[in-house]
């Protein structure tokens, strides 16, 4: 498997993101609150959706890092996630929100992420 997050894994569209909202799943892995949605079978196996809350981090800089630092470490370990989805009939919507009102270093992230996706896995065989 290829470590990259394509144009096609973002979740962009506005019905999309309102519907994950009203319909999701949702729980607390901290430092992420996780939102899940199955949705028909689409090209890709996820779509996810990255957020940083202002009333979490002030700066703009920030939230920018803390994202980016969200997205590299769901890059590096989607790869059971992926795995689990390609036996499945469905895909799924996710969104991944901070929780933490302050930036921590990678390594923790990538832990934490790993945790993450295997109650995402979880959640999914449950329903």
């Amino acid at each position: 498997m290829r470590f990259t997050f394509p144009k096609a894994e973002h979740l962009c569209l506005k019905n999309d993101v309102a519907a994950l909202f009203e319909t999701g799943t949702a729980f607390v892995s901290f430092p992420y609150r996780v939102v899940v949605r199955k949705v028909e079978k689409d090209t890709v196996p996820a779509k996810i959706l990255i957020i940083s809350q202002k009333k979490k981090l002030k700066k703009a800089v920030w939230r920018v890092h803390l994202r980016r630092q969200i997205r590299e470490a769901y890059r590096l370990n989607k790869a059971p996630l992926f795995e689990f989805l390609s036996e499945q009939n469905y895909s799924v919507h996710i969104a991944f929100m901070s929780v933490d009102s302050k930036l921590t270093d990678q390594k923790f992230m990538q832990e934490k992420m790993t945790l993450t996706i295997k109650k995402i896995i979880n959640k999914l065989r449950e329903v």
